[in-house]
């Protein structure tokens, strides 16, 4: 049978430890191809390059396999793949990641992990972005494998139900840790903001963005719970951001005429 191909992005940028291990696993399960940012991307959302050409070339970072460094954004960098050296190909599943640190929650809208594999779901492509809630650089990204390749190889099989796109964050434990997958509700919660004052040699203000991320919501199945329990948790996400509950209450609005 011929294998499914399968396109690895991530935002971390082609050097991060993530995109490798994700690599690996993708190509236990199919023909693999990689194009990811030259330089780390985080938190560029959904932003695309308009106002500079793009420009990608092999990567000698992964040799056994077709790979390719994109001086873009994450978004930029499914599009390119898509149009140009997969342009004749279909793409069986797009994977992103996995990344350095959580995309749980409303962090969705920041993530250019997320934003990736959106990109590919907007496409028709099943999409997972995949996320380990640990910021360090040489994290350990080895007890998430096994249920990376199950959920990889479950949307393979499988497909995603009513989507074409999964946000799958993973705790920082041991496999043994680990207490499974739950299919979980993005979580309300947002980033409560402190912009620290710094001055210049020249005595001019600056700032640095700091904070701490704030849970509002107590509901029981939603993925911030589900990740300080000790599970992985997996958000079917979409890109609609129509709020369907106020549809039918601002009919009226319809009727205003000035």
């Amino acid at each position: 049978m011929k294998k499914p191909l399968i396109l690895v992005t991530n935002d971390d940028g082609i050097f991060a430890g993530g995109i490798r291990t994700l690599v690996e696993i993708a190509q236990e399960l199919g023909e693999v191809v990689v194009m990811a940012p030259d330089a780390p991307q985080s938190a560029t959302g959904h932003a695309i390059t308009i106002r500079e050409p793009l420009r990608f070339q092999r990567a000698k970072e992964f040799p056994d396999i077709e790979a390719y460094k994109c001086s873009g954004t994450p978004v930029d960098c499914v599009k390119i793949a898509r149009g140009v050296p997969l342009k004749d190909r279909k793409i069986d599943l797009c994977v992103s990641g996995i990344n350095h640190g959580s995309n749980a929650s409303t962090n969705i809208l920041y993530s250019g992990t997320m934003s990736a594999a959106m990109e590919a779901s907007m496409e028709g492509i099943d999409a997972i972005g995949f996320s380990l809630l640990d910021f360090s650089e040489d994290a350990d990204f080895s007890q998430s494998r096994p249920y990376v390749k199950a959920i990889m190889k479950y949307v393979l099989e499988n497909g995603i139900a009513n989507g074409k796109l999964l946000n799958v964050n993973i705790p920082k434990l041991p496999t043994a840790e680990l207490k499974g997958i739950k299919i979980c509700r993005q979580a309300d919660a947002k980033w409560e903001e402190i912009f620290e004052e710094k001055k210049d040699p020249m005595g001019h203000s600056y700032y640095w963005l700091t904070g701490k991320f704030a849970n509002f919501d107590e509901r029981e199945d939603i993925d911030i719970k589900a990740l300080q329990e000790g599970y992985i948790s997996v958000v079917p996400a979409m890109h609609d951001l129509t709020n369907q509950a106020s549809i039918e209450p601002l009919k009226p609005m319809e009727g205003i005429v000035v």
